[in-house]
């Protein structure tokens, strides 16, 4: 049965954790009556409301008088949600039966599930044997043959499970098993009532299974009830309530009877033993009134129990009847085990015999209605409220539904409000009553009932869930539909995962609506969704002729069926299908495409539909062969609504029935009267006053629009682009909003484009603010193209001509519709309080009562105006004291008829005597009210009102909040009309804004238009004053401005003075035209021509400038600049700073700008963080000229005094960046760029000296010297502030002659390589300590030591030798020459290096055995015996050590050079062939030479026994034979190491005598390049790279590939970004670029530059997308950095990029990256998806084994083996895995795992040996 939740899915549920057991916790006693707020619980096919979120009522432990076995609660309330706990009993009624499930409606509107599965124990077994077997079992019934609703039942909570939303749903079972689990077979008693499950039906009667082990229960079969009838009765699994007859056998055998009138006067007492753990729900009981509360009763029963019974279960009308000592009949409702609480009901029908009660409320099904007028008749704090309907029916709301979840609780608020507006939630059969919710959010859903939405409507939801058939969107919470597969687009998409996700806002029309079922079916398809024909609901709505939108369904041989809305589909047959003939319509047509298709017959009532593509594409259409003749555009008409729609009105055009559209924006030119009126508009409506203003094939579309309907009768429209001119004024609407611009559509379908910056003469940053879709505007045209038939406009108030009059005519046609709406809703609506509200005019005064004053202003009460609200805002009740009762005056403001609202004032001073007004007099007018696009305004600031626009021109652009009109707002207005008598008497005056707008006329560029000359002088009042500039307000009206430089005279300028400061607002200046600005852009202009005039003036107050005797000429900017020189000091003032730079812009003139960056402007590091606080707008400094450029225009000053960098100088500099080999990079002032070395940073050497600065720090810097335009630099104090500076611990050494023989020094490590370690002493010095002075230890490599020694280690060395004339400088790092410990550690286990005499002594043994083996005579060493056994000696007594030490030739022959060179002469021969192989590597060979050593010493005692004998002895021919052999051994030996390949060449010499064989090696190139590299000779270096790539051949790319790369990582590791880059784009040229890159990168990851690695890795994708390689090193690089969401994100992007027979490639590949570094989780699950889809692809699954077997478990790997070795490929590659099987276990697991693959491998082959046989 575990797999019945599977194999039968609850239609539209979320399946339920099985494992989630909420556990409720109880609150303590002092905790008791705390106000929860509880979450939603999940709604269930439209049921479960918020209701049933309750809190539990507690207990407390002591009760009034008298001893009973549970304790009274101290107030009643109802049962709550969160107080379910597992094991309560209840009674339930039965609400609706589904294939799986019952809704069961528990009390205090409580709702629980029974599943399938808990009915009964036979049941569920008969359900199984239904599951396995083929055939229908005729014993087992569907749970809607054996429930109903209506039905009660007693059940128990079996579980409580949290929903997907997070809230509790009640699991219900009524097991006997369960619900009688109290009962024993001994406790039974005769007059019990019991629930039961029937088991069997017998012959003679029912056996019902009471749940009571031990105990078998019958029901005889009534004697009157007939055979027949026996079968429909009673089946297996059916709920019956029975009351025991008889109790035999001590309970074993019970007898029962089912009679409706029997069980429910079967009266439970004391006798039949009830106690509290075996109380059932649904006895009757006998119960006495304990206690009488407002909120319901305590009762007492069965002499020791008591309960309580909640407000929704007492009698109505009853509740005075109810005193204490009352006796009455009471059921019980639940009782829960825990905490002892009983609930009993007193209603009629629970204690009325028959076990059902009526389901649904009498009146019928009013769920999800919306009642208004609802009177609130008590209020019960702990549980809600008792609410009356309109018609007298009481309805119940739950104490979370009288609030907001998140508002605070108000419940004194709620109650003290005379009328509520609720919607019905549900119906509670058990308390027969509605719940409803106050809930303004739950009362303002759209869809809150399937029965609320309409088929063909256009709906907007929420994805919830994508599914294979489908996708399910949510309307609202309770309303969710799905879009079935074909409909998520108007083509199949194979991937709708990446189009749709969870919560994304979808908007979709409704295909049908099944009500009954709560299925709803909706579409996507963009086509349908936005579709202007005819829909087709049903057949009657296919009238022949008609077109409609359809999609196709079926694709057959003989045609394509169609479908349209509510399942109405027609037949296209083959001949209708397309003008050419279509053999096999599915190579054409798809199911789920969405065509035209045309009725051609229509039978209703056989459902019979015949369509027909081919004459929609003939254009045979109904509405186009109307729209021919119908209407022309310009021509005036009057039509009848047909229909309304969201976007507009469906018209025909009187008289000749045409069909045309009329848009909702097309209504008025007031955006707020469109609404107004389209609301007002029925259909059957006649509208007069349209005009058509386009007309297509389609349609015919209609404007009301005032303007455009006068622009269309005056003719002045062009009817075609080639009618448009520049400079043409028209009238048009805003049709689209773009990020750029405005398009404004004109009539003939004209559109023209308004640029963002032609919007408006504001700035504009949001298009989507300025103007509203469909707006009114006057466009002006400024560009054509001809060639694209496109043209641009502009809006811009400015730029267009606004006609005279056209203010008055706009404010009257306004206010003209509202009075039209006004009347409209007045005849409709015969109300009287609409024809009083019609009646009222603005100016008007009331006799009011005061209703209540709020914090938002006052309500008021009129006798005439029943059911209005009167309000009056805050404003309007300042100052005037109301109380609730008090009659005053007011005057009306503003009347809404729709809202049934009137806005009044009770101001006194519009309330008195109105003034009398003259015509064309300008008065002060105060915004009283603002009604969105009119307002209310008091003339003079009294009682006289009026009416104006908000906006005072049609294009007049709002952008802020700030700028709209507002209540107490003074404008200022011109009284055209004292009495106008379309205003009702008010005066007509009309507004111009907020301020005068200049109107631009062709004019303006004639000689006599107003403007300035150069050299003018005039008179003005200074407007205001700036710290750059001053505004001055001329006597012509137009503005001009004075340039903080043109304020005092140049030489009276006092530096940190502020010119413009001398200068008052207000004051009159004399003043004379400099110059002028550009309008647009601000610019100063050039002085072209003398008689030039400007439109905004520059000018100057300079005295000496303002006499007319004083000449003087026009200089330009470009004059100015030229005039400058570097170095020149002038006076500037500051402009502007700019922070994201951080530099300052200063200016010295009215046309000209410089910039002074941050280093050129302080002087002290710490005032980096804030200059601009050092510096203040409009203050005169003065500033040095760094660089003046008139082309390019570049103005550099310097604010520090300097303007170039000179030697010895000091500056302040930014750190830009780090190099080890370098040092420090830093930016300088002017544009200069300097090095600061590691010995230049500080007196006193530290480790690590880089680490104490960061990027982009600022620092004081010495400038040393300049070498190829880079700076050197140091930051010693010494060099900083010689004065002040400490005595140096570490002085500069600055040339050679600093360093002594002997002396100690300090320095940096710059490198190690094969020579020794080069240690940096000073900027231009570096030493050399060899290896043998490095280390007291022996060293195989240099390695060693560089990883001990890292760049810039600091060092203590001692001078060994300075040789001034190469300029070589050897140190020794040895602890005996410096005095501090070794730089390798002991730790490390290296052999001691040779020392002392003992390193003489076996020199001169080494020399000795390569003179004997040279060809030459042997010369023995002049030495007496008696000194060389003395020699000897020594070695032996004084330092032998007994460690084994090996030793080098090299240190041999030099020892022998310095301490024997006068004693042994060696031989020619033997001495040079050693010399040459010096640099070969003894080490691995060392072992060899031990028996030399022992045979040597044994020669050297020999000749010492041979004391006398001076003379060499005489050899014997054979010897001589043997040493020639051996010669000529040796001479063969030295050639043969000439010639080996792998013998590294120590000079340049030998590399080039080598490259001339070998000219095409670029081993050879590299081994020289890195030869220079180790004597960091850089640029010889760069050179040998460049001869490699002139002389290798040009066919070997790859040669030449590894030369690029190798001079890629010089420039990388010594060079600079742009010589990087510029080699980079050398070698993309020369050379295949996708190597090239992945080098580059490869480069940059080794060398830590993660960020250039990502750059170049992007650019690769962008030009190598189709490569996978590219894809897969990026994948590398991104997780060997721990970007695996990165990875991730990658791999769907390769995805999408490469073919897809690519993909398996790919996804594997980066798997195996995974698991080499990154999750190896992750990198098997992407195994296990892409074998999931390929398993036979054994290739991988090897791969796949390999990486498990090294990063898996035992267990994971065994278990990936046993899944490979079950594929259904061939025995052979089945027979591999079993041998690596075998071979993996004989290697990591035991003897029986061995044998457990063997014994696996046996069946296999018998498993395939009986294939075979079969």
């Amino acid at each position: 049965m575990a797999s019945v939740e599977e194999d039968f899915p609850r239609g539209g549920r979320t399946k339920k954790t099985t494992d989630s057991k909420v556990v409720v916790e109880r609150s303590k006693v002092d905790n008791l009556f705390q106000s929860d707020e509880q979450t939603a619980t999940k709604k269930r096919k439209g049921g479960a409301k918020d209701v049933s979120k309750k809190l539990k009522k507690q207990k407390t432990d002591e009760k009034e008088g008298g001893l009973t076995l549970n304790t009274a609660a101290k107030s009643v309330e109802i049962l709550h949600i969160k107080n379910v706990r597992e094991g309560m009993l209840f009674l339930g009624c039965v609400k609706e039966v589904t294939d799986f499930e019952v809704t069961v409606s528990l009390p205090c509107g409580l709702r629980g599930f029974l599943s399938i599965r808990n009915i009964c124990d036979s049941y569920t077994k008969l359900l199984s044997e239904q599951l396995d077997s083929d055939m229908d079992n005729e014993e087992f019934c569907c749970l809607s043959q054996i429930f109903c609703p209506g039905m009660l039942l007693r059940c128990v909570v079996s579980k409580l499970d949290i929903t997907k939303g997070g809230s509790l749903s009640i699991q219900l079972s009524v097991n006997p098993k369960l619900v009688n689990k109290s009962l024993t077979s001994s406790s039974l008693k005769a007059g019990m009532v019991l629930s039961g499950c029937v088991e069997s039906v017998e012959d003679h009667g029912t056996i019902v299974d009471i749940g009571i082990s031990g105990t078998k229960a019958f029901l005889p079969e009534d004697a009157t009830r007939s055979k027949q009838h026996k079968s429909d009765e009673f089946k297996v699994g059916q709920y019956v309530t029975s009351r025991v007859e008889e109790v035999k056998n001590g309970g074993r055998v019970v007898r029962l009877s089912t009679g409706p009138s029997t069980v429910a006067q079967a009266c439970a007492d004391t006798k039949q033993g009830w106690n509290l753990t075996n109380l059932l729900p649904g006895l009757m009981v006998k119960a006495t009134v304990k206690k009488v509360t407002k909120h319901g009763l305590h009762l007492d029963f069965l002499s020791s129990f008591s309960g309580q019974v909640d407000f929704l279960h007492t009698e109505p009308g009853q509740e005075s009847s109810y005193a204490e000592g009352l006796q009455v009949q009471a059921c019980l409702l639940y009782i829960d085990p825990t905490t002892r609480l009983i609930g009993l009901s007193l209603r009629s029908y629970l204690l009325q015999p028959g076990s059902n009660i009526e389901p649904t409320p009498p009146a019928g099904d009013r769920i999800g209605e919306v009642v208004k007028e609802c009177k609130m008749t008590a209020m019960h704090h702990m549980s809600g409220a008792m609410l009356e309907l309109p018609d007298k029916t009481p309805a119940f709301v739950h104490r979370n539904h009288l609030k907001e979840p998140s508002d605070p609780a108000n419940e004194n608020k709620v109650s003290a409000m005379p009328q509520h507006t609720c919607r019905i939630l549900d119906f509670s059969p058990l308390e027969q009553i509605y719940f409803v919710s106050l809930r303004k959010s739950v009362i303002e859903q759209r869809f809150y009932r399937y029965q609320d939405i309409h088929t063909g409507q256009v709906v907007e939801g929420k994805v919830s869930v994508l599914l294979s058939h489908g996708m399910m969107v949510h309307l609202s919470e309770h309303v969710k539909g799905l879009v079935p597969r074909t409909h998520l687009s108007d083509i199949v998409l194979k991937n709708p995962e990446k189009k749709y996700i969870e919560g994304m806002k979808v908007k979709c029309r409704v295909l049908s609506v099944d009500v009954d079922n709560r299925k709803l079916c909706l579409t996507r398809k963009k086509t349908l969704v936005e579709s202007t024909l005819p829909l087709f609901f049903s057949y009657n709505d296919a009238r022949p002729g008609r077109v409609s939108h359809g999609y196709i369904v079926s694709i057959k041989d003989f045609g394509c069926i169609v479908r349209f809305y509510n399942n109405v589909k027609g037949l296209v047959p083959l001949g209708e299908l397309s003008s050419e003939s279509i053999v096999c319509p599915e190579d054409v047509f798809y199911v789920g495409q969405v065509l035209k298709a045309k009725v051609l017959r229509c039978e209703p009532v056989k459902e019979k539909l015949l369509l027909s593509f081919k004459a929609v594409a003939e254009g045979e259409t109904e509405e186009s062969t109307k729209s021919q003749f119908d209407c022309e555009v310009g021509k005036m008409v009057e039509a009848k609504v047909v229909k309304k729609s969201i976007k507009g009105l469906e018209v025909v055009i009187l008289p000749d029935e045409g069909h045309a559209v009329l848009p909702t924006v097309h209504l008025s030119d007031h955006m707020s009267n469109c609404q107004l009126l389209w609301e007002s508009l029925q259909e059957g409506d006649t509208i007069s006053n349209l005009i058509c203003f386009n007309k297509n094939k389609q349609n015919i579309t209609l404007t009301k629009k005032p303007r455009v309907r006068w622009s269309l009768e005056e003719g002045a429209v062009p009817k075609d682009f080639s009618e448009i001119t520049v400079g043409m004024q028209l009238t048009g609407w805003i049709r689209n909003i773009m990020s750029y611009g405005v398009f404004v559509e004109f009539p003939y379908s004209l559109v023209g484009l308004a640029p963002k910056s032609a919007m408006s003469d504001k700035f504009i940053s949001d298009t989507s603010t300025a103007f509203k879709l469909g707006q009114t505007v006057i466009a002006k045209v400024t560009n054509l193209d001809e060639e694209k038939r496109r043209f641009l406009v502009t809006l811009k108030i400015s730029e267009v001509i606004m006609p005279d009059g056209d203010a008055r005519t706009t404010l009257l046609n306004g206010l003209q519709e509202r009075r039209a709406v006004k009347e409209m809703l007045t005849v409709r609506d015969d109300s009287e309080l609409r024809q009083q509200l019609a009646a009222l005019i603005v100016g008007q005064k009331l006799k009011l009562t005061v209703d209540s004053e709020t914090q938002n202003g006052a309500k008021f009460k009129s006798d005439d105006l029943h059911g209005a609200a009167i309000i009056a805002s805050k404003h309007h009740v300042a100052g005037v004291n109301l109380t609730p009762g008090q009659k005053v005056s007011a005057v009306i403001l503003s009347v809404d008829i729709l809202s049934t609202c009137v806005h009044v004032s009770v101001l006194p001073k519009l309330l008195g005597k109105k003034k009398s007004l003259n015509e064309g007099l300008c008065c002060s007018a105060v915004v009283q009210f603002v009604d969105q696009d009119f307002a209310v305004v008091s003339l003079n600031d009294a009682a006289q009102l009026a009416l104006i626009q908000t906006c005072s021109h049609l294009n007049e652009v709002v952008l802020s909040e700030s700028h709209r009109l507002k209540v107490g707002m003074t404008l200022t207005v011109e009284v055209v009309e004292p009495s106008c008598e379309e205003l009702e008497g008010l005066p007509l005056v009309l507004w111009k804004g907020s301020a005068p707008r200049k109107q631009r006329t062709t004019s303006e560029n004639q000689p006599d238009s107003s403007g300035h000359r150069f050299g003018e002088i005039l008179q003005g009042k200074v407007r205001s004053v700036k710290p750059t500039c001053i505004q001055v307000a001329l006597e012509d009206g137009s503005m001009g401005s004075v340039h903080v430089s043109q304020v005092v005279e140049p030489a009276e300028v006092r530096l940190g003075s502020f010119p413009t400061s001398t200068v008052r607002v207000g004051s009159t200046v004399k003043a004379r035209v400099i110059g002028g600005r550009e309008a647009t852009s601000n610019r100063f202009l050039p002085f072209s021509h003398p008689k030039f005039k400007y439109t905004i003036p520059e000018l100057t107050l300079i005295p000496s400038q303002l006499d007319t005797g004083v000449h003087f000429k026009p200089v330009r900017a470009k004059d100015k600049l030229a005039s400058y020189k570097t170095g020149d000091e002038i006076t500037c003032f500051i402009s502007k700073f700019k922070s994201d730079k951080k530099c300052l812009e200063i200016t010295s003139d009215p046309c000209i700008t410089g910039t002074v960056d941050l280093l050129s402007m302080i002087t002290d590091p710490k005032d980096a963080h804030h200059p601009e606080k050092l510096f203040k707008l409009g203050q005169a400094v003065r500033a040095k000229v760094v660089e003046a450029n008139v082309q390019p225009h570049r103005f550099v000053l310097s604010l520090t005094g300097v303007c170039k960098l000179e030697k010895g100088s000091i500056m302040l500099g930014m750190v830009t960046g780090f190099k080890p080999q370098v040092g420090l990079l830093v930016k300088l002032p002017f544009g200069g760029m300097g090095t600061v070395s590691v010995t230049d940073v500080t007196d006193s050497y530290r480790q690590n000296p880089l680490e104490m600065f960061n990027k982009d720090q600022l620092i004081r810097c010495c400038l040393l010297d300049v070498e190829n335009g880079k700076w050197h630099l140091s930051l010693r104090p010494s060099r900083l502030n010689p004065q002040k500076a400490k005595p140096a611990k570490d002085p500069e050494v600055l040339s050679l002659d600093h360093l002594q023989l002997g002396q100690v020094v300090r320095g940096y490590v710059k490198s190690v390589s094969e020579q020794g370690v080069f240690i940096r002493l000073s900027r231009s010095i570096t030493g050399r300590a060899q290896l043998q002075q490095s280390s007291k230890y022996f060293v195989k490599s240099h390695k060693i030591l560089s990883s001990h020694l890292p760049v810039n280690t600091l060092l203590t060395t001692k001078i060994f030798s300075v040789d001034r004339e190469d300029e070589l400088v050897e140190l020794s790092l040895l602890s005996a020459d410096t005095g501090k410990p070794d730089v390798l550690p002991e730790s490390l286990g290296l052999p001691l290096r040779l020392v002392g005499d003992k390193k003489k002594s076996d020199s001169k043994k080494a020399k000795k055995r390569s003179s004997s083996e040279s060809e030459q005579k042997p010369t023995e060493p002049q030495i007496p015996k008696k000194k060389k056994k003395k020699l000897n000696k020594s070695k032996t007594d004084g330092d032998d050590s007994g460690v084994e030490v090996y030793f080098r030739e090299e240190e041999d022959e030099e020892d022998k050079v310095k301490h024997d060179s006068a004693k042994v002469a060696p031989s020619s021969a033997g001495p040079s062939r050693l010399q040459v192989a010096a640099g070969f590597s003894w080490d691995v060979g060392l072992s060899s030479l031990r028996p030399m050593l022992e045979a040597k010493d044994g020669d050297s005692s020999d000749g010492e026994e041979q004391d006398g004998n001076d003379k060499p002895q005489k050899k014997t021919r054979h010897e001589l034979e043997q040493e020639k052999k051996s010669a000529e051994k040796a001479l063969l030996q030295r050639e043969a190491e000439l010639m080996d390949p792998n013998l590294r060449p120590q000079d340049a010499a030998a590399f080039e005598r080598l490259l001339l064989a070998s000219p095409n090696s670029s081993l050879l190139w590299l081994q020289y390049m890195a030869h220079h590299l180790q004597a960091t000779q850089i640029e010889q270096a760069r050179a040998v790279a460049e001869r490699a790539l002139k002389t290798i051949s040009f066919r070997e790319e790859q040669e030449k590939l590894n030369v690029w790369v190798a001079l890629l990582n010089l420039e990388n590791m010594y060079g600079t970004e742009e010589s990087l880059k510029k080699v980079f784009e050398r070698a993309v040229q020369f050379c295949e670029p996708m190597p090239v890159y992945q080098q580059l990168a490869d480069i940059y990851a080794n060398s830590n530059k993660i960020k250039e690695a990502e750059g170049l890795y992007k650019t690769m994708l962008k030009r190598f997308r189709q490569n996978k390689a590219v894809w897969l090193s990026y994948g590398t690089f991104l997780l060997q950095q721990g970007q695996s969401d990165a990875a991730s994100t990658l791999l769907q992007r390769a995805l999408n990029s490469l073919p897809p027979k690519e993909s398996v490639d790919v996804i594997t590949k980066f798997a195996q990256l995974e698991f080499r570094f990154g999750d190896a989780e992750k990198g098997r699950n992407m195994f296990d998806k892409v074998l999931t889809n390929f398993p036979k692809r054994t290739d991988l699954w090897s791969v796949f084994i390999d990486l498990m077997v090294k990063h898996g478990s035992q267990k994971e790997v065994r278990a990936l083996f046993d899944r490979v070795i079950h594929l259904s490929v061939s025995v052979k590659k089945i027979k591999f895995f079993f041998k690596r099987y075998l071979e993996y276990e004989k290697k990591h697991g035991t003897p029986q795992s061995i044998q457990v693959v063997k014994e696996k491998a046996m069946e296999f082959v018998e498993a395939k040996g009986k294939d075979a046989t079969n």
